[in-house]
């Protein structure tokens, strides 16, 4: 088969319209053509608005056919794939141990359990079910679950977000992941868009059959298991300290997969106290920016806003700003809603989150900017987690506490001045907000960094620095603040544990985050055999 990239299609243009455009790229009649399949699918409204395809197409003579062309943009298909280990021979007779049932762990736990190593998962938060009902009383109610929140449970950080699958990284087994989800229940869609998202609604039907998966393989869940400690012998692991439900007890364990996601700082305190090699890493931070999903659409799709052949529009924006700092968007979420993320009690976090059919009235995302080890104030490895929770606090106390996040209008913040109340954008955020100035919770350079890039983002899309658009802090948790040292066969400094994921500092989303854990497994059946 051939691959024909760039295939332009003017918004509702349709299959047949793709077919012909396919053909006359190839230089040959439409009826040569003996199949085609849409294989990626994006939106590029740089120069008008199109719909930018590419196919696979199967030709009776597609070699004479290749050879006569000079379109660098069509080329044989690679049938490169991911292909799982093979199976063990027998399970070992000490399972492994996987901790923390988010992307990298999860996918851990399914190449080890395909493979026949019966592996135990252990998972601090809850089932998505029960998670499900303690978010939503958290979000209504404003009191929090500690173990049972928007970080903490089966499909960690990532169950309560828009579902973003997209990834800078590179890797076979990416497909197989996104195949796996549809088979799961995520749409198909994941398939062939280029910035595919699964929304948090089917995130959730994913995960329950995720789990029924890992359950007929031979798995061993545990939710609400938390580990405590590590117990050691000669530089190797030989077993987890895990509290309960009915209690701690001691789990024998020779290797285990470390899945902890970026809000575990207890985990981290526990790796440092006990001698594990860690380092401080850079993060951002910032706010969440919230406007009219319909104005964005307009500035981004023009003419073409709203056409029922397009998404609703998303937004890419960088800038480096004075000081040589960096602001950028990130986890934008369109038709979606701003979220409270809090994991501990009087630290106060938003995130953003949207369902798959993306039909909020809002769009938000993150405004960050880029902080590094020198920016903590203070030494060690911990000193991000110590920054990341001043702002919380900070945020939680201008909020006036109950988890009401505080608020205020682009116009008044570019004016130095606090705001009183809403424009024509209304914030999203559940239990609620407070009206007021968010320099009195930001850090000096992370507020004046916001401040300048603003009016630049205005340049690119208009409307974006519009006086009514809404700013909600504080975003601290973009990703891990440090990360656990390992080694290239992906051992921590004490044999056995092999950290993954974004919280163990090598991911930065969901599909990252999941490969890794794909990798990691492939280690542990490596020793294991």
């Amino acid at each position: 088969m051939l691959r024909i990239d760039g295939i332009r299609l003017l918004p509702g243009e349709d299959a047949a319209a793709l077919r012909e455009k396919a053909a006359r790229r190839l230089h040959v009649a439409e009826e040569e053509i003996q199949d085609l399949r849409l294989v990626r699918r994006s939106i590029d409204a740089r120069e008008g608005v199109w719909v930018v395809c590419a196919v696979q197409v199967a030709l009776r003579q597609e070699g004479k056919v290749l050879r006569r062309l000079s379109d660098s943009q069509i080329q044989r298909v690679k049938r490169e794939r991911f292909t799982p280990p093979a199976p063990l021979a027998a399970p070992p007779e000490t399972p492994p141990v996987v901790v923390g049932a988010g992307p990298a762990g999860l996918f851990c736990a399914l190449i080890l359990a395909v493979a026949g190593a019966r592996p135990i998962l252990l998972e601090r938060g809850q089932a998505v079910e029960r998670r499900q009902r303690d978010v939503e009383e958290f979000w209504r109610t404003g009191r929090l679950n500690p173990a049972s929140n928007v970080q903490f449970g089966e499909g960690g950080a990532g169950a309560f977000s828009d579902g973003k699958l997209n990834t800078g990284t590179r890797d076979l087994c990416h497909r197989w992941i996104l195949g796996k989800l549809v088979e799961f229940g995520a749409p198909e869609s994941i398939l062939v868009d280029a910035k595919p998202h699964a929304g948090t609604d089917r995130l959730h039907i994913a995960l329950v059959n995720l789990r029924k998966a890992l359950l007929a393989l031979g798995a061993d869940i545990r939710f609400g298991h938390q580990v405590t400690g590590l117990f050691r012998a000669e530089g190797a692991l030989t077993g987890l300290e895990v509290t309960g439900p009915a209690g701690p007890y001691r789990l024998k364990a020779a290797c285990a997969a470390l899945a902890p996601g970026h809000s575990a700082r207890d985990t981290a305190e526990m790796l440092h106290n006990g001698g594990i090699l860690l380092a401080p890493k850079p993060f951002a931070v910032g706010v969440r920016i919230e406007h009219l999903q319909e104005e964005i659409d307009r500035a981004q799709y023009g003419r073409y806003a709203g056409h029922p052949a397009l998404p609703v529009s998303s937004y890419a924006l960088s800038r480096h700003v004075s000081g040589g700092r960096a602001v950028f968007s990130f986890c934008v979420c369109p038709g979606g809603q701003v979220v409270a993320s809090a994991s501990e009690a009087g630290r106060l976090v938003t995130n953003g989150m949207s369902r798959y059919a993306r039909d909020g009235e809002n769009i938000n995302g993150a405004l960050l900017v880029n902080v590094t080890p020198e920016d903590f104030g203070g030494s060690g490895p911990l000193a991000g987690i110590a920054f990341q929770r001043r702002l919380e606090e900070a945020a939680f106390r201008l909020g006036g506490g109950d988890f009401a996040a505080p608020c205020q209008l682009v116009g008044d913040f570019l004016a130095r001045r606090p705001s009183a109340g809403p424009g024509r954008v209304r914030p999203t955020y559940r239990p609620g907000v407070a009206w007021t100035d968010l320099r009195r919770c930001l850090p000096p350079f992370v507020a004046d960094a916001l401040a300048e890039a603003l009016p630049a983002f205005d340049r690119r899309i208009a409307g974006f620095a519009c006086p009514d658009a809404v700013l909600t802090a504080v975003e601290s948790r973009s990703s891990a603040p440090v990360r656990i040292l390992r080694d290239e066969g992906r051992q921590a400094s004490l044999r056995g544990l092999f950290p993954c994921g974004e919280g163990a500092g090598y991911a930065g989303g969901i599909l990252s985050a999941a490969a890794d854990g794909i990798h990691t497994a492939e280690q542990i059946l490596e020793g294991l055999r």
